[in-house]
């Protein structure tokens, strides 16, 4: 169980459980009247958009059905539950009109797996590659609207790549090192639909960018 100021997380039915991946994205990520969490896990990224977009309509959609039911629990057990609905579906097949899209992403690709089926589900690209993840997002997200992830360093150019093939333009990038002085380890990236100055910003884990993000959330 992991205690937020305004919600708790169980996740003992998840593969993927709380981490700094999904909080970080949750804190930066550009929201909207109706926000889409893509691949939600616990439900914790749509949780934090509800409390950021306190008029916004969240669906989240896992197609885990223990993530599902997990992150059905912690909606209903939360202060947001009206404006929140989760779905036992895969974004491909999904339909609407979002001004924002969420997702930290399946992103290992051949690479070697666990025997944990249902882990290697959350982590491995196998069921939402990249290219589809795109694909998906490009054709859900409203003219104006703006999709985020957050990757590793190692993954970044693939994300970019399979953004721009599709359409998307590179908005707000955000570097996330562990250390002053190192490189970048996770890069949180958003998209949009029409050309526009790129923003790029590195903070680090220890400083007070970080805390002004998360000040939020963490008790």
């Amino acid at each position: 169980m992991f205690r937020f100021k305004r919600f708790t997380v169980r996740q003992e039915q998840c593969a993927m459980k709380v981490g700094m991946d999904g909080v970080i994205l949750g804190a930066w990520a550009k929201g909207g009247q109706r926000i889409l969490d893509v691949g939600t896990g616990t439900g914790l990224i749509a949780l934090m958009m509800a409390q950021r977009y306190e008029d916004a309509v969240v669906t989240g959609i896992d197609i885990d059905e223990g993530a599902v039911t997990q992150a059905r629990e912690n909606i209903t057990a939360s202060p947001f539950k009206d404006r929140i609905q989760i779905l036992h579906e895969a974004v491909q097949q999904h339909k609407g009109v979002y001004d924002a899209i969420v997702s930290n992403p399946p992103y290992f690709v051949d690479s070697l797996k666990a025997p944990d089926h249902q882990r290697n589900t959350a982590r491995h690209a196998d069921n939402l590659s990249y290219a589809e993840l795109m694909q998906a997002a490009y054709r859900l997200l409203s003219d104006g609207g703006e999709l985020s992830v957050v990757v590793p360093f190692d993954y970044k150019k693939r994300m970019e790549d399979e953004a721009t093939f599709v359409g998307f333009f590179p908005y707000r990038v955000l570097g996330v090192r562990t250390v002053s002085g190192k490189p970048a380890k996770r890069y949180l990236l958003s998209f949009v639909k029409h050309p526009v100055e790129k923003d790029f910003q590195v903070i680090t884990l220890d400083d007070q960018d970080y805390k002004a993000l998360t000040q939020d959330f963490y008790l």
